[in-house]
């Protein structure tokens, strides 16, 4: 690729030690993703060859561990080899489970990344079917010599920081934090957050202990004004990355839907996941597998928010609370989740983590789940009328510091409050689906992840910084 030279000396000049040269280039797709409850169409877009080298690991081409409700293949079209799979998931996924989903269609833009390919190759998607069995629903040939190719320029390396480095981006977990709602004036304001932040992600197991599997960059192009949307209070900005609040009507949640932005500016660092800083004090965050996660970077719970939404984006995890309103409808029945750290617990005996269950831990596991729901849904009307009524955010930060005091002094006298088993109440549903643990990140606002969790999260880590077994 003309200029990829001096694209990586670039990258040793302001990302350090830096070597990506025996890696190939970055490959991406973008796509359309459109459809309804009913319908759902795929058209692509553009064929991108991206400014840096791939910095994934090449000894695991193929997912060991199908997080997502999606999966794609980079396949041979005559042999039918896979060159290249992940699974992920996506804000159309999500949509989709929405009620406005059965009222009117829509289209979101996607990506898939991968290395660059030499020969004509097939694109293949998968999503999850019955029994969460992948089943193929778009198939597209690629030439990867096509002049209408796009090579993309890395317009942002220049401003691209170094927050820990610890190595060949081939064999480590790259994690980009990317700033949105930053000024130039805010520059300061916004590195020192990425690093707060990357120190409480690191005080976190396992995290923790995997330290030095992790490169952090950090990458914040300015905005003309500081802040990000909030369509509920009238909030509107123009930023970089488009992130918002108010994601499916739902208003704590922030995403961004502008794909075309987030990869564009994305593609000037290596990167195999994201966290996007947003600068409001507002409580709020997203996070969805393999695509970003989102927090609120000046809010009293952005270190929670942070970790919690990074769990969804980096393993797939299953949200284990249920108590709070969310924009997604209930499924219609009941089956075994394909997410790590929920279940259905059809065949207890089978359970997907008997391994770390007690010979004396009942399944289903007692908890106080009828204290805990009775003070959980009063909560949760105080929090609606107090946003309904615009309370200033000291107030609602008050309200989530009672309510997990409450939920801890609760679970402190529990029976199995140590014990890993299956307590039900987990994936938004009262009854039917069960977590791991009385409590985790995944549940509470607490500061700890429970052994399945963790387990999870390893197992990522593994994937991108190890050669298989």
């Amino acid at each position: 690729m003309p200029g990829s030279c001096l694209t990586i000396i670039l990258l040793s000049v302001v990302l350090g030690q830096v070597s990506l040269a025996d890696q190939p280039q970055t490959m991406r797709v973008d796509f359309y993703h459109t459809g309804n409850r009913n319908l759902e169409l795929f058209s692509l877009d553009q064929v991108v060859l991206e400014p840096l080298p791939w910095p994934g690991n090449m000894l695991q081409p193929i997912d060991s561990t199908f997080r997502g409700k999606y999966a794609f293949a980079v396949v041979d079209p005559d042999s039918g080899e896979v060159a290249w799979s992940r699974s992920f998931s996506s804000i159309y996924g999500e949509w989709e489970t929405t009620a406005e989903a059965r009222e009117i269609n829509r289209t979101y833009h996607e990506s898939l990344r991968f290395p660059a390919q030499s020969r004509p190759f097939d694109v293949i998607i998968k999503k999850r079917g019955e029994g969460n069995k992948f089943e193929e629903v778009w198939r597209a040939r690629i030439d990867p010599n096509d002049y209408l190719v796009h090579q993309e320029s890395a317009a942002y390396t220049d401003q691209v920081i170094v927050i820990e480095e610890n190595g060949d981006p081939a064999t480590k977990v790259d994690l980009l934090i990317l700033g949105d709602g930053y000024t130039a004036a805010d520059g300061d304001e916004f590195l020192a957050k990425a690093r707060e932040l990357t120190e409480i992600l690191f005080a976190t197991s396992p995290f923790k202990e995997r330290r030095s599997d992790f490169n952090v960059w950090a990458l914040a192009p300015s905005a003309a004004q500081s802040g990000v949307s909030r369509p509920s209070t009238g909030v509107y900005r123009d930023t970089p990355l488009g992130a918002t609040y108010d994601a499916f009507r739902s208003e704590r949640y922030v995403l961004t839907t502008d794909n075309k932005a987030f990869r564009r500016i994305a593609s000037s660092a290596p990167y195999d996941f994201v966290e996007i800083l947003v600068k409001s004090e507002i409580y709020g965050g997203g996070g969805i597998y393999g695509l970003y996660g989102t927090v609120a970077a000046d809010s009293d719970w952005a270190p929670y928010v942070f970790v919690h939404e990074f769990g969804h984006h980096f393993a797939g995890l299953a949200d284990e609370y249920y108590t709070s309103s969310v924009a997604y409808e209930a499924p219609q029945q009941i089956e075994e989740p394909y997410e790590p750290n929920v279940t259905a617990l059809e065949a207890p005996a089978k359970l997907k983590w008997r391994h770390l269950v007690g010979k004396e831990t009942p399944l289903p596991t007692p908890w106080p789940k009828e204290a805990y729901e009775k003070h959980s849904l009063a909560y949760q009307a105080i929090r609606k009328k107090m946003r309904e009524e615009n309370r200033p955010e000291s107030e609602m930060n008050e309200l989530f510091r009672a309510n997990q005091e409450f939920a801890e002094k609760l679970f402190s006298t529990a029976d199995y409050r140590d014990d890993i088993g299956a307590f039900e109440g987990a994936n938004y549903q009262a009854k039917g689906f069960y977590r791991p643990a009385l409590n985790c990140i995944m549940f509470t606002r607490t500061e700890l992840f429970c052994a399945v969790c963790s387990a999870a999260i390893e197992d990522v880590i593994d994937e991108y910084t190890k050669a298989p077994d």
